[in-house]
This record gives C-alpha cells, structure tokens and sequence, in this order.
C-alpha cells in the first residue's frame, strides 16, 4: 500500500525561523461579467449553509460557498443566462434568477428536502458491498478522457486568531482519466499573497505540495492514496444514514480502522449513490491515537527541540454529476496544530488550511503540461505564487469566498508588521 505518508506528493508541513513581510493585493471589476454575492441558509432554521455547490445549469462554470456560506459567482455577460442553482446535502437543489441578485448581498434560502423512499428499498447485504461495488464502477461513473479544469485554490495559516498567511491562485489542472496511470498536473496561472511574521523568532509555517495535495486526495482516482481504498481489509464498513445529494439518495457509509498499520489509517464517511453506485462525496480525519506516527505525516522539517503535533484533522471531497459523469468538484484540508518547545514555558496553536474549488472544465483539445509550466510536489506554493502576480485579472475570476474578507486580513497583517 502506498499512502501520502510514504509518497513524496504528500502534504508536508515545513517549520522555519524566518521574518516576513505583508504584499498588498486588491481585486478589480469588469463590466463584460455579472457578479452574484450572497449567503446560503437554511430557508427552516435560518442556519447558514456551507460548503455548498453553486453552478450555472448547462455549463461547468461554479464555486463553493465558504464556512460562513457566503458565496461569489461571476457569469460571462456574453453566455445570456439568467439563472444560477445551489445544491447541498439534503436540500432541494433549487435555481435562482441572476437579474434579480446581481449587485446585491442577498440571504438565499433552501429548503430541507426529506428523504423519501420508494415502497421497496432493497438494502445491500452490508456496506462493504457497497463500496466494493462503487469502486468496481469508476471507469463507467468518471472520465474516460483527460480534462482541463480551471480551480481557484487558496491557502492560510494561522497562529491562534492571527493569519501568518494567504495565498491564493487560479489554476490550470490537466486532469488524468480515472484508472489510466497517468499523473494528474497543476500549473499556477495567476496568483497572489500575503504573509506576515510578527517577530524574528516566531515560527513560519509553510505547506508543501500546494494545490497537489488536492488532486492526490481524489479518493477515487488514488485509490493506493490518500485513505488507501486500494485495500478494503484496512477498514471496517458500516452503514450510518441516507441522504439526498442534488435530489438523489445516497448511502452514508462509516468507516474506521480494521488493522493497525505503520502509518496512522483515517476515520470517516463515503457517501455513494444508489442510482449510479459512485462516490460522490468523502468526508475523513486522520486517526490521532498514535501522537508521534501522526506527526511524522505532516512534519517534514522543524527546529530542533520543537514538539509540533496535529491536534485535528479534516477532509473533505466532493464530485459534480455532469453529462452522465462525475468530476472532482471540492477539495478542503483543515488541520490544527499543537506547538510545544522542550524545556520552556512556549506553547502555541496553529490552524492550516487549503481547499480547491473547480470553476470550469473542458475536455476539448486537452494536452499535458510541459514540465517547466508544473507546478511541482516538492514546491511551497506560499513561495511561488508570487511570481503570478496581476492586480487586474482578478476580476473576472470565479474565487471561494474568505471566511473573513481578504482585504481586512490583509490590513490585520500590515498593522502587526507595524508594531
């Protein structure tokens, strides 16, 4: 089994002493693009709705909303289309008018969509079978052809409550066919950050891999990755729930480790269609119980005497039915960190996060990258996206919008390399 822990496309976290300064950036208009901004709720509850897909029907176009629900989407004037629709677990997928939302900050509310079953619902004899199944049916349920996809990726780092990063980038991806051998590949196409140390002997933590890490954490695509689906003998299966997703039921099925390996195994759900018998969506954490084999998956360089250990892990990934397939959609990574120094009274807390959302795809002409344009596994995107940089692109590009708007943070950090 080959896992990210033992694979240099992994997600590595890099400690270093090192003194930052902040790079200011802010975004532009156009007139050629109808720009939508709102927040997602629950239309019963009025509890905000995250991480939810917005989309222009018959087009790949679309973007997340963020942990708040909040959402930006940006629609080609030149296109002619006047609605946009918002689906989520267990809500009815529902369309909205663009005319009527484009400049303004609107509340969208969705319904809650009960699930109702047919008079025969046949169970499968257990969930195993179910996963084997869904796995057995990657090459009809996912492209069979390469894709070029556009994403909009985006990481932070913070200490506590402060950012000590952003970076963010809209990338090129050259997405492999499932089940071919072929890599998939990542090419910044512009870029942007901000980066702040508040002192000389404060930690700088940095990601390695970048947007990588996102395409090695398609489930279904690196089964010998990631959660090592590769080899079901490493899980225990158990059905949890049913949910509809975009108006289909889906089975929720648990998992959790059934042998103890070198490497830490994961704890989660895998949510599977019952029309198409696809993966449709992942939601896992790494097992934690081992302290220190849960430390060497991240670690990859740190100070010595430097206690630095994962108190929290989360990922989620989601895929997008289009055309009869399904396509990776969304990637997030959230992760939180203890820090301790041997021998002094130091302890502090850091929260690193980075997610992908797919805005457009095409499967037109599609070539690879060459390899000078890739965007390589062994690079820290927070010091390459730099060199992307163009104030006037950002615009017209479909973004995740921050938990906290861009531009405060940024001011946040200017104000602490004041002091």
């Amino acid at each position: 089994m080959k896992t990210l822990i033992h694979n240099v496309m992994r997600l590595g976290i890099i400690i270093i002493f090192l003194a930052g300064c902040v790079t200011m950036y802010a975004q532009n208009g156009s007139d050629s693009y109808l720009t939508v901004t709102g927040k997602l709720k629950d239309a019963k509850t009025n509890e905000k709705i995250i991480y939810a897909n917005i989309s222009v029907p018959g087009t790949a176009i679309g973007t997340v909303s963020n942990s708040e629900g909040e959402f930006l989407l940006k629609v080609d004037k030149s296109l002619n289309i006047d609605v946009f629709e918002v689906a989520h677990l267990s809500y009815a997928t529902t369309k909205f008018k663009i005319s009527e939302s484009v400049g303004k900050d609107k509340t969208f509310y969705l319904e809650p969509k009960i699930l109702m079953l047919s008079e025969i619902t046949i169970v499968p004899k257990d969930a195993r079978s179910v996963v084997e199944s869904a796995l057995s049916n990657i090459r009809k349920n996912y492209p069979d052809v390469p894709n070029m996809m556009t994403g909009f990726y985006r990481e932070t780092i913070r200490q506590k409550r402060d950012y000590l990063s952003i970076s963010e980038a809209v990338v090129d991806i050259y997405k492999a066919p499932y089940q071919s051998m072929q890599d998939d590949q990542v090419k910044i196409y512009k870029g942007r950050k901000g980066t702040n140390v508040k002192k000389a002997d404060t930690l700088m933590v940095q990601l390695q891999g970048g947007p990588n890490v996102a395409m090695l954490l398609d489930i279904v695509k690196n089964t010998d990755l990631s959660i090592a689906l590769d080899n079901l003998d490493n899980y225990q299966f158990e059905f949890a729930s049913m949910v509809n997703i975009n108006d289909k039921p889906n089975w929720v099925i648990s998992f959790s480790p059934n042998v103890v390996k070198e490497e830490p195994l994961y704890y989660g759900k895998l949510y599977i269609s019952q029309e198409k018998m696809a993966i449709t969506r992942a939601e896992f954490s790494l097992d934690l119980k081992d302290e220190d084999k849960a430390s060497r998956v991240f670690v990859q360089k740190k100070p010595m005497g430097l206690i630095f250990m994962p108190t929290s892990t989360s990922y989620l990934v989601t895929y997008k039915e289009q055309n009869n397939k399904l396509y990776l959609n969304y990637v997030r990574v959230d992760l939180k960190f203890r820090c301790d120094w041997k021998k002094r009274l130091f302890k502090n807390y850091y929260s690193v996060m980075s997610e992908v959302a797919i805005t457009n795809r095409h499967e037109d002409n599609i070539t690879k990258f060459a390899q000078k344009e890739v965007f390589k596994p062994s690079m820290v995107f927070a010091d390459k996206v730099q060199n992307f940089s163009d104030p006037n692109f950002w615009g017209n590009s479909n973004i995740i919008e921050p938990e906290e708007s861009i531009e405060n943070a940024i001011k946040k950090l200017s104000k602490n390399t004041q002091k």
